[in-house]
């Protein structure tokens, strides 16, 4: 697929125009991708209570038994979201998977410790202790220029 983008300043909103032979699935699920209006907004739930998580105070993000926790400094949250989900609403920059199951906040990264055979052992923010599985080790040394 070629992208092309050309700069208008006489232009007031974007317009996007796909230049296609014919309508296939691939084109389909581009469109629907780029229509659908998703929130941005990750919401937790603690104690029976809906709480509004703002990206910067969480710690990280995990799967276990079927459900997806975010952690932050206050505690523990239930998402109603998928993992997956949850990744597309983080920004990319600040936001990195470690595993199928986790997500890490960048900024909230005390050290990462290369000591461990074939993985790599990650210190967070408040006490939090995580490990990067083997599959994301070189994703992760790319990140840290390692």
């Amino acid at each position: 697929m070629q992208v092309e983008i050309k700069i208008d300043s006489s232009c007031e909103e974007p317009k996007i125009i796909v230049l296609t032979a014919s309508m296939t699935q691939e084109i389909s699920d581009l469109v629907q991708r780029l229509t659908e209006k998703t929130s941005d907004v990750i919401s937790g739930n603690k104690d029976g209570k809906i709480s509004i998580l703002e990206p910067n105070d969480i710690i990280r993000i995990y799967s276990c038994n079927g459900k997806v926790f975010a952690v932050t400094a206050d505690g523990e949250y239930t998402l109603k979201l998928r993992l997956y989900e949850t990744e597309e609403r983080l920004n990319k920059l600040q936001f990195v998977r470690i595993s199928n199951s986790e997500i890490i906040n960048m900024k909230k990264v005390k050290n990462f410790d290369l000591n461990f055979a074939g993985t790599i052992c990650v210190e967070l923010s408040g006490n939090n202790v995580s490990y990067v599985s083997r599959r994301y080790v070189s994703k992760i040394k790319k990140i840290l220029g390692v």
